[in-house]
């Protein structure tokens, strides 16, 4: 089969497409020929190196943990499912090798979750890594009716899922986000600011006693405002800085496999109910190009690899 594949960490030019063995069916997995396959900031983080001592890469590797596809084969303990199923998955292993980014990939049958009809494959691609990642972190934080809610990165893939989710669970929505992406927030839901200067002065004109949470989907200096936007018995949670839990007392998130919430979320996605932003899509003999995109940051939505 072809994949795409680094032999040592580094940057883009360490990938290539190549011919890798199918992967083989475990007892609890299924074999799953991709149609689609998401792609994520961490896929480049792991290839650079920068989760060493956190995440074992065995190399080669195959990057990717996003997939929807057709069931080829299924494991001798996967009474869920049977060839011809069409599927997505968050398919993270414990070990970085055998990624989505390919023709076929393996997928732990605990992170699957049955397509419904009416969601195209690419959307389904794209749902898994980030919209579980909104949605667990909006149950971390407790987020609910009534409460104003900052999110910061709002436009992101990760945080239109989190500004549509929060919507659903009834809180108003201020969002951070480029200029150029306002209108798209606020046809998600949310009431935008400018992220940078001016952050504290906007934010608090719209909500002057504080946000009840403030999400961070960014990282960097991102939370450097919170003492200032936060009120008082509010919680802090974020994806990309441990402040969160360390400086405010909130969360620190790491998102984890998990198919009932993957089904509710493909199923709302397939009602029309959770808007699936796709930025671009790419055959996979271009997925290189499709991580050069995404490296440059600041894209909106979410890219996807197909097969």
């Amino acid at each position: 089969m072809k994949a795409l594949v680094y032999s040592d960490f580094g940057g883009n030019d360490r990938f290539e497409l190549t011919d890798r063995d199918q992967p083989h069916v475990g007892p609890d997995t299924l074999v799953v020929r991709v149609v689609a396959a998401g792609i994520n900031p961490v896929d480049y983080k792991i290839r650079e190196g920068y989760l060493r001592g956190l995440i074992d890469t065995r190399l080669p590797a195959v990057p990717g943990w996003d997939v929807a596809g057709i069931v080829e084969q299924t494991g001798l303990d996967t009474p869920e499912f049977a060839v011809g199923d069409a599927v997505l998955a968050y398919a993270r292993a414990d070990v970085v090798e055998h990624g989505t980014v390919a023709e076929y990939t393996a997928v732990p049958v605990r992170t699957a979750a049955r397509k419904p009809e009416g969601l195209s494959f690419e959307a389904a691609a794209a749902l898994p890594l980030a919209g579980l990642t909104a949605l667990q972190t909006l149950e971390r934080a407790g987020v609910g009716e009534g409460q104003n809610v900052l999110i910061h990165g709002a436009a992101g893939g990760v945080g239109s899922f989190g500004v549509q989710l929060a919507r659903l669970r009834g809180a108003r929505v201020i969002g951070t986000a480029s200029e150029r992406n306002h209108e798209y927030l606020r046809g998600l839901g949310a009431e935008p600011v400018v992220y940078g200067d001016g952050l504290v002065e906007a934010a608090r004109a719209l909500v002057p006693g504080g946000f009840d949470a403030i999400i961070d989907f960014v990282g960097g200096s991102t939370l450097d405002t919170t003492n200032e936007l936060l009120a008082e018995g509010g919680v802090v949670a974020s994806v990309a800085d441990s402040r969160a839990r360390t400086e405010f007392g909130g969360h620190y998130v790491w998102v984890r496999p998990n198919a009932e919430q993957l089904g509710e979320l493909a199923q709302l996605a397939a009602d029309g109910t959770l808007q699936v932003e796709i930025a671009a899509t790419y055959p996979l003999d271009e997925a290189a190009a499709a991580y050069a995109e995404l490296e440059q940051g600041h894209t909106r939505g979410k890219i996807v690899v197909t097969v």
